[in-house]
């Protein structure tokens, strides 16, 4: 049974693969039907389940109520989408997010809910760590919206340079996986060499600090959840 649920908790998951928009789109009856039939073996799951539990105990379990709501979430929101687009009304599959409830609260899935209980316990400790990277990201988007807003430079694709703030600040957060590096400098650069530094000055404090402090303090966190759970 532990193989069967685990098969088909995959099974529903790789559903989005294949549901519009799809990688490799199927028609809507097939990846309903096996979405009902995913849905089926979990409720048959959890009848099992209850059948050899005393009635208390399962209903006080926040697992099992988990589970119950994302079986019905799932088959309303199928009803309603398959409804909708009888009508011609096309909408958004909202009960995908519901899906790795599933992965989690099944009584098999100990070590992911242990995992995923250690990552929900270090999120309010790096948050203090987070504020200070934004406030960093916030101060040298509103940096560079001063040298550059006024100069009328352009990027290569002849749009605006750094002259939106909110813009800015998206293309700074990207630069910090280095991802448009150095694209996003050269229009500034091609103006002056000299405000390479403004960039170097951002990429060595967010990037090679801030991205350090952050892993360094989700890593200690994690850890020390995790020694806790298991009585390290």
């Amino acid at each position: 049974m532990r193989t069967a649920t685990y098969f088909f908790i995959f099974l529903n998951l790789s559903l989005a693969i294949f549901e519009e928009p799809a990688v490799y789109p199927l028609p809507l009856l097939v990846t309903s039907l096996l979405e009902v039939l995913c849905l089926l073996v979990f409720l048959a799951r959890l009848v099992h389940f209850g059948a050899v539990t005393l009635h208390g105990t399962f209903w006080r379990d926040t697992k099992n109520i988990c589970i119950m709501v994302a079986i019905l979430l799932s088959l309303a929101d199928l009803t309603i989408y398959g409804i909708l687009l009888e009508y011609g009304v096309r909408s958004i599959r909202w009960s995908r997010i519901v899906r790795p409830l599933f992965l989690i609260n099944f009584a098999e899935s100990r070590q992911i809910r242990r995992a995923f209980r250690s990552i929900r316990n270090t999120l309010p400790e790096i948050t203090y760590v987070f504020l200070l990277f934004m406030f960093s990201l916030l101060m040298f988007s509103l940096m560079a919206l001063k040298l550059f807003g006024e100069r009328d430079l352009q990027t290569a694709e002849g749009l605006p340079y750094f002259r939106n703030y909110l813009e800015i600040v998206f293309d700074l957060y990207v630069l910090v996986t280095t991802a448009n590096s150095p694209d996003v400098m050269m229009p500034a650069f091609d103006f002056s060499s000299w405000y390479a530094l403004f960039f170097i000055a951002f990429v060595i404090v967010n990037t090679y600090i801030f991205m350090s402090l952050f892993l360094a303090v989700v890593y200690n966190n994690y850890k020390k959840h995790l020694k806790v759970m298991f009585g390290g």
